[in-house]
């Protein structure tokens, strides 16, 4: 089921419009730099020389879904929803 709404909203283009909705969402409400700040803290508390950029996203991935605004997540998951019975098969 999953796999065919994705292929369904990639195909429609829907996908890219979500992705770019999401990211400005994302930066109005702070979000972005929030998580830039807990990078720069996880990588001075590591130090440079100690940090892949894999160990970065697995020490911030956590957080960063913790800090993605219950509006910003439900006005998505609406719209997802809308454009789902606008395009029912």
């Amino acid at each position: 089921m999953r796999a065919t709404i994705n292929q369904k909203l990639t195909e429609m283009g829907e996908r890219e419009r979500l992705k770019e909705l999401l990211r400005v969402k994302l930066t109005e409400c702070g979000w972005k730099d929030q998580m830039k700040a807990h990078c720069k803290e996880v990588i001075k508390e590591k130090g440079l020389e100690h940090v892949t950029v894999e160990d970065l996203v697995v020490e911030i991935t956590p957080k960063g879904r913790a800090l993605v605004p219950d509006s910003v997540k439900k006005e998505l998951l609406q719209r997802i929803r809308t454009f789902l019975a606008q395009h029912a098969t």
